[in-house]
């Protein structure tokens, strides 16, 4: 899944850190990338994982870091 934010009032790295950190046991942060105003984290779920619950677990990461509100999810199979 491609995560996409505009505006990120926090460094990228961060909101990565918290990834990899929240989703240890059943996913990775697989690429990043930056410019343009934009920024996105490639985040990678082990295969089988409940996709509603992948995405609640995101979105609530994602509103704790106050950065929910400039991200989009590209979600892929």
């Amino acid at each position: 899944m491609e995560i996409v934010f505009v505006g990120l009032p926090i460094d990228r790295d961060e909101v990565e850190e918290a990834l990899e950190a929240a989703f240890s046991l059943d996913g990775e942060v697989m690429g990043a990338g930056s410019g343009m105003g934009r920024c996105h984290l490639d985040l990678e779920i082990a295969e089988g994982s409940d996709r509603t619950a992948v995405l609640d677990r995101l979105r609530v990461l994602l509103s704790e870091l106050g950065v929910m509100g400039c991200a989009t999810f590209n979600v892929s199979d």
